[in-house]
């Protein structure tokens, strides 16, 4: 609790900022969504001239109105805005400062800095930084711009937003934004509850379409006028109220799918046009405020080495700013690959290298790296002897050869290669000591070092996932002068920022881990995941719960590089949420805030949670801060279910067409009618009860229609769960209700699958529908990037196929050309025959990946169009392959392949004269006499078990390739007739016995 009113939090940022060179600027003259949009910010971070600025920015959210009843959400919310341009390069500390300005200990709260990728696709801005929480709560975005208006920034800015609502809340302990005290004696209700609920009124209930339609063409059309008038100012003004007036008609649900993908595109053309504009003009009047100058490059420093003999240990770490937990992992493996390839290539001895990740750093430690690399003699290769003399004497081609190399023709070595001998010089390479060779290996591994989105920031020329700040390199006790750009590797590392000594000297290699540990980092992944294990079990047994440790493996795994200082607190929240469904409880808790939830012996949620908190912090502090924000969760929560449950289904399933699929695909009300129409299409071809086809047209009538709830447009995670409660509680049939959750299975990997046939045709066509739609229009993913999840649904198509035994006769290749007739756009055959490939690969590299032979998987890979029969199929080879029976069946039918084409040509039976020919026709329709219609490879050993006799008494007395034209031709097609035999069962070429 504190007497800070929300005027004083105001005033004391102004006065922190302003104190370190900040401009105090007002807020932008009309609406805008966040403070990002204010020409002080939005214009100003374009160009080369510096700027620094802090300003309060009232944002105004027309669909985050909630009539003030919603105690989190509100449409004009209150933003500090600070610029910091060029970035200064220690950005986060200062911000630390700005905390403490406000009266927060933050060496008793947990202060987190949790990734966030912010883009304003219609503005053509992006940027890469943090979420800041303060004991959970989000508290501010701190963003290092990397675009702004389409255009590339340099100088890089760094923004930092405050909300200002949340801050106040959390540091008054109140519930709702009406009960902050605003000033002495005065809420925040007081001065904006009247505003709140009639701008809500207005927004939600009585804004008049037509009116803000004029309003948008006619701000659009005046922005355009500003632009060519040369006036980049009032041509921002004019695309800020031009975005209002469409936030205005979002609310209003009057935009459509066309209309945001066009006033999108509208908005970011004109967006880029101010940005060039105002670059231009500023550049017309010579920068005014000067230009940022990056600081000069300074040489490498080479100190004065402590003598050490023999093998040392190395470290080396790698400091960053916080790293997305998914980049921390993958940089770790980069270092990995990276040294060790180094280290192979160069002449180096040294003996295991183990490499470690953060959130803050990487580490590489390699044991008994040699004091020098080993001598080498590098041989040069001249012209051949033969061309090199002539009567003894050295041609031109010699003396050119021995003058390029600096030694005289006398000097010349000769060497054999591929029996020819050659003119050569040998150089004596010796080795270069350990630190010279380790700084060249070591700068060239930090230099490569990049993520899946990269950033930049005020060093010239690295670039990666977050700024690396600091590095450390010691061989021994001997620091290795590693540089990179414009860092130097150092001799100290970075404790957490609470500790007392934030900045840990590194005497030599041996006391780096000592070192960490004694600050009380972890630095081992593993063990650091096990600290953590080990705490919430022990925090959750002092309320008689346990934590489900391969139930929240996923959730374990995030957590481990969220944090390096692990400390876990057990919290409480009211019992009465329990009546909320656990999905939701559960989903709040792990995706919202990363707390591990709590359960009873029979696996039953229980009131309590364990969040793990990053450094030393006062318990009690901390605890209650997560307490209140997860209340607050809970209760938005409760808010979104309890008013969705007022809400018909037929209204949210209107309501899909006010969301977007793609642009080119239409909303997702279309894409819901494209997946009712192809799940009931595949039904025609699968055996349905009259039960399930009363339950598939029904639920193929609503599919996705949670998709338009509170609830799901919160939490998307939660579609079709949601789907499942919401049409219970409407009075759909359980088996409908299961239908809605089922559709939307698996959604990642090992994920359960629909249990009945309705679910599964909806969830197969939801599957099919995304592949062969965003096939035709994006194109299926190459190389690592898988923007729109297609490689998911490939594997959820092959899933739910295999696993449904009622949907085995269904073609995928079928289903998918009814897929492509229901698309808006035209999908040619040769898109269907991409996408039936990018399935089949899916299939076959599914099939490997679970233990099975190459050959086999290969064999069975033409069943890809019917992947429960490419199962089938593979058990029946699994258990076949190595019985006698099988093998020579396959030899047999191996044999025949190789000397003619399957099916070979017509043969007249009443020609054949030879006994062997005449009992290999008669074994072979007998054979095939034998098959059913749809044959597997059970069926067709059980059928041929005689044919691989008959076919060997036929190669051993007969000879198929003989003189005779006629015998020839109906031996080969006898031949033929056997290879036939397999046909569609297996690749018989591919099986190797």
């Amino acid at each position: 609790m504190t007497d800070l009113t929300m005027q004083d939090a105001l005033s004391r940022l102004a006065a922190y900022w302003g104190g370190l060179g900040c401009l105090t600027v007002q807020p932008m003259n009309t609406e805008v969504g966040a403070g990002t949009l204010n020409s002080a910010t939005a214009l100003r971070v374009l160009g080369p001239e510096p700027w620094k600025v802090a300003y309060v920015e009232p944002s105004v959210r027309p669909d985050d109105a909630r009539y003030g009843q919603n105690p989190n959400r509100i449409h004009c919310h209150t933003q500090f805005q600070v610029i910091l341009k060029p970035e200064p390069g220690y950005a986060q500390e200062l911000y630390l400062g700005s905390l403490q300005a406000l009266g927060i200990d933050i060496t008793k709260h947990d202060v987190r800095f949790v990734e966030d990728n912010w883009a304003s696709p219609a503005l053509g801005a992006w940027g890469l930084g943090w979420e800041v929480w303060l004991d959970g709560l989000e508290i501010t975005q701190f963003t290092y711009f990397q675009q702004a208006g389409g255009i590339t920034l340099n100088p890089v800015s760094v923004e930092i937003t405050y909300g200002m609502e949340r801050i106040l809340m959390a540091l008054q302990g109140v519930r709702h934004f009406k009960d902050i005290t605003y000033a002495p004696g005065i809420s925040y209700g007081e001065v904006f509850g009247q505003a709140e609920y009639e701008m809500s009124r207005y927004y939600l209930d009585d804004a008049d379409v037509p009116t803000n339609r004029e309003l948008l063409s006619a701000y659009a059309a005046e922005a355009q006028r500003m632009i060519d008038a040369g006036l980049p100012i009032p041509a921002h003004s004019f695309v800020l109220k031009m975005s209002h007036a469409f936030n205005v008609l979002d609310a209003r649900g009057a935009v459509s799918t066309a209309d945001r993908a066009s006033e999108f595109a509208r908005m970011r053309r004109l967006s880029n046009a101010v940005a060039k504009l105002w670059i231009e003009t500023r550049e017309k009047e010579g920068f005014p405020l000067g230009q940022v100058v990056p600081p000069e490059m300074t040489a490498t420093t080479w100190r004065e080495q402590p003598e050490q003999t023999g093998p040392q240990l190395l470290v080396f770490e790698v400091g960053v700013e916080e790293m997305p937990p998914a980049e921390a992992r993958d940089a770790r493996q980069q270092v990995e690959n990276a040294l060790t390839a180094r280290l192979a290539a160069g002449r180096l001895p040294h003996g295991a290298i183990r490499v470690h990740a953060t959130p803050r750093r990487i580490t590489a430690i390699v044991t008994d790296v040699a004091d020098r690399e080993t001598d080498a003699v590098t041989t040069m290769r001249g012209p051949r002897v033969s061309v090199a003399f002539k009567d003894g004497t050295p041609t031109p081609a010699a003396q050119g050869f021995a003058r390029s190399h600096g030694v005289s023709a006398e000097e010349l070595a000769t060497i054999v290669v591929d029996g020819q001998e050659y003119l050569c010089v040998h150089r004596e390479e010796p080795g270069r000591p350990a630190v010279e060779a380790l700084a060249e290996t070591l700068s060239t591994v930090v230099g490569g070092l990049r993520s899946a989105k990269n950033m930049r920031w005020s060093d010239p020329e690295l670039v990666f996932t977050r700024p690396i700040r600091w590095l450390l390199a010691m061989w021994g006790n001997a620091p290795v002068p590693v540089n990179a750009s414009r860092l130097r590797a150092d001799t100290s590392t970075r404790a957490h920022r609470n500790a007392d000594q934030p900045i840990v000297p590194v005497s030599s290699a041996g006391v780096y881990l000592p070192a960490l540990a004694a600050a009380g980092i972890v630095l081992d992944e593993r063990a650091r995941r096990q600290v953590i294990i080990d705490a919430a079990r022990t925090a959750a047994a002092t309320v008689g719960g346990s934590i489900d440790v391969d139930g929240e493996a996923p959730l374990l795994d995030q957590i481990t590089f969220l944090v390096e200082q692990p400390t876990a607190i057990l919290g409480d929240f009211d019992p009465g949420y329990l009546g909320l469904p656990d999905a939701i409880l559960t989903t709040v808790m792990r995706k919202h805030q990363r707390y591990l939830p709590v359960r009873d012996t029979d696996g039953q949620l229980l009131p309590h949670f364990v969040v793990i908190a990053n450094g030393a912090i006062d318990r009690a502090t901390v605890q209650a801060g997560n307490e209140a924000v997860l209340r607050a969760r809970f209760e938005d929560a409760a808010f979104f279910y309890r008013a969705d449950q007022t809400v018909p289904i037929a209204t949210m399933r209107k309501r899909l067409h006010r969301l977007t699929f793609t642009d080119k695909l239409g909303s997702m009300a279309n894409r819901a009618d494209r997946i009712a129409g192809l799940a009931q299409a595949l039904a025609s071809d699968v055996s349905l009860k009259d039960s399930e086809r009363t339950t598939l047209e029904r639920a193929a009538q609503i599919v996705k229609f949670d998709l338009g709830s509170q609830m799901v447009t919160e939490m998307t995670s939660l579609a079709g769960i949601m789907g499942r409660e919401y049409a219970l509680h409407a009075g759909e049939t359980a088996d409908v209700a299961a239908a809605m959750f089922e559709a939307e299975l698996p959604r990642h990997a090992d994920d359960q699958l629909p249990h009945s046939t309705p679910g599964a045709l909806l969830a197969l066509a939801d599957k099919l529908d995304s592949l062969i739609g965003l096939a035709a229009t994006v194109g299926l993913p190459t190389g690592s990037s898988d923007p729109f999840a297609l490689r998911r649904a490939a594997v959820g198509t092959i899933a739910i196929h295999r696993g449904t035994p009622a949907l085995a006769g269904l073609s995928l290749r079928d289903a998918l050309a009814e897929a492509a007739r229901l698309q808006p756009v035209p999908v040619t055959s040769e898109t269907i025959d991409a996408v039936s490939e990018f399935v089949t690969r899916r299939l076959e590299q599914q099939l490997l990946d679970e233990g099975h032979a190459v050959d086999r998987v290969r064999a069975v890979i033409i069943h890809a169009d019917k992947p429960s029969t490419a199962d089938r199929v593979l058990r029946q080879l699994t258990n076949l392959a190595d019985t006698p029976d099988f093998r020579r069946l396959a030899a047999a039918l191996q044999r025949a392949r190789r000397i003619a084409t399957t099916g070979g040509a017509e043969y007249d039976p009443a020609a054949l004269t030879e006994p062997a020919e005449l009992h290999l026709h008669e074994t072979v329709s007998k054979s095939a006499g034998e098959l059913p219609e749809h044959a597997d490879l059970g069926d067709l050993v059980a059928a041929g078990g005689a044919l691989p006799a008959a076919v060997d008494t036929f190669f051993d007395g007969i000879l198929v390739m003989a003189d005779d034209p006629q015998a020839r031709a109906r031996r080969l097609g006898l031949v033929g007739a056997v290879a036939a035999l397999g046909d569609g069962v297996l690749d018989w070429q591919a099986l190797r016995l």
